[in-house]
C-alpha cells in the first residue's frame, strides 16, 4: 500500500509517500524558517500563505521523487492537528481533495502520534507497551501507550513547551530563529555546570514539566551580570540552561518507565535532534537496562513520512475518516478517525 502523507501543522509544508508503513519513497519538506527568522517566531499568516504556495508543486515533486503519479496512490493520511489552524486547512484540503478525486481511502492522524510512528519507520511495529516522550515547539509530555492508538498522558508541561523555551533563549543569546540548532552547538562548547539554574519540578512526585521559571532565571542572570559590568560566556548560559531543561526531561521518563513496568522508551519531537538529550536518555537507559527508541533527526522534525506510516496503521485497522473533519488546532491525542470498516 502506498500512502500519500500530508503534514503542515506549523510552519513547514511536508508531502511524503511512505510503501507498507516503513518504505520511504519520497519525504520532501520545505522549510519557512527564512520567513520567519526576522519576526523572531511563526506567524500563523504568513506560515499559511506559504503553504498555500507549497502544497502543490511539492505535491507533483514526491510523486514524481517516489517514481509514481496520482493513479498510483492507494491512501491518502494528514495532519489535522494540533497545530496553527490556517496551516493545517491547507495541508487538509489538499489531502481531501486528492482522496476525493481518486476515490481512495482517506485518514486523519494526529500530529504527535505522527511522532511516534517516526519511530516505527526506523525500528519496525511497537505491540508492546512504552513510555514515549513527545518534545517540540508547541508541545512537552510524556505518554503511556499500553497498546496501539491506546494513550493515557502522564504528565505535560504547564506553561512552556522545551522548543519554545530553547527558541527564546536562543534568541535572547542573539542566535537568531529557529534557535534549538544554534543553542545545541553553542552548548557544546560550554560547560553546563558553570550556573546551576533551576530544575522545576524535579523530584515534585509528578510527570509535569515547567519551563517558565528557568527562561526566567537566565535572562535575569545575564542581566545580572551585565549590570555588574560583568563579562558573560554565552556558551557556559547555553550550557548550563539546556543541562537542566535536559535533566528533569530525562529524570522524569525514566522515572515514567520504571514506575509502569515498561522496557521500552520512545522519543519523538523536534527537540529530540537535541544532542545532549540523545546522549543523556540513552546514558540513564542503559543503566536501567531500558531500550530506548530514538528517530533519526531528520525524522525528529516535522515530516509527511511519520504521518504516512502512521496513517497506515490507521488504516490497516480498517479505521477511515470522514470527509468532512475539520482542522482541529487542540486534538487531544486520544483523538481516533472515525470508524468505517
Amino acid at each position: 500500500m502506498r500512502v500519500l502523507g500530508i503534514e503542515t501543522s506549523c510552519d513547514e509544508t511536508a508531502v511524503a509517500v511512505v510503501e507498507d508503513g516503513r518504505t520511504i519513497l519520497s519525504n520532501l519538506i520545505s522549510s519557512q524558517a527564512h520567513l520567519h527568522g526576522r519576526f523572531g517566531g511563526v506567524v500563523p499568516e504568513v506560515a499559511s500563505r506559504a503553504h498555500l504556495e507549497n502544497i502543490n508543486p511539492l505535491l507533483t515533486l514526491a510523486l514524481s521523487e517516489a517514481g509514481i503519479w496520482f493513479a498510483d496512490v492507494d491512501a491518502v493520511a494528514v495532519t489535522v492537528g494540533p497545530g496553527l489552524v490556517g496551516a493545517l486547512l491547507v495541508g487538509l484540503a489538499a489531502a481531501k481533495a486528492v482522496a476525493l478525486a481518486l476515490d481512495v481511502p482517506f485518514v486523519g492522524v494526529n500530529h504527535l502520534e505522527g511522532h511516534i510512528y517516526a519511530n516505527v519507520i526506523e525500528h519496525g511495529p511497537i505491540d508492546e507497551p512504552h513510555v514515549a516522550f513527545l518534545v517540540s515547539g508547541g508541545h512537552t509530555m510524556l505518554v503511556y501507550v499500553g497498546e496501539p492508538h491506546v494513550y493515557e498522558l502522564l504528565g505535560q508541561t504547564l506553561d512552556d513547551a522545551a522548543g519554545e523555551a530553547f527558541d527564546k533563549i536562543a534568541r535572547f543569546l542573539g542566535l537568531g530563529f529557529p534557535g534549538g540548532p544554534a543553542l545545541d552547538a553553542l552548548a557544546r562548547k560550554g560547560d553546563p555546570r558553570a550556573i546551576r539554574f533551576p530544575r522545576a519540578l524535579a523530584g515534585s512526585g509528578t510527570y509535569d514539566f515547567s519551563l517558565s521559571g528557568l527562561k526566567t532565571a537566565v535572562v535575569r542572570h545575564v542581566k545580572g551580570e551585565r549590570a555588574a559590568g560583568r563579562d558573560i560566556s554565552p556558551p557556559d548560559v547555553a550550557a548550563s540552561f539546556q543541562e537542566a531543561l535536559v535533566e528533569v526531561q530525562v529524570e522524569k521518563t525514566i522515572a515514567a518507565a520504571l514506575d509502569r513496568g515498561v522496557r521500552k522508551v520512545l522519543l519523538g519531537g523536534g527537540v529530540v535532534a537535541n544532542t545532549r538529550l540523545r546522549h543523556l536518555m540513552a546514558e540513564r537507559a542503559a543503566e536501567h537496562a531500558l531500550e530506548l527508541l530514538v528517530p533519526s533527526p531528520e525524522l525528529c522534525t516535522d515530516n509527511a513520512a511519520m504521518i504516512a506510516c502512521a496513517g497506515y496503521y490507521r488504516l490497516a485497522d480498517g479505521e477511515r475518516t470522514d470527509l468532512e473533519v475539520g482542522a482541529d488546532p487542540g486534538l487531544p491525542l486520544t483523538w481516533a478517525p472515525s470508524v468505517r470498516r
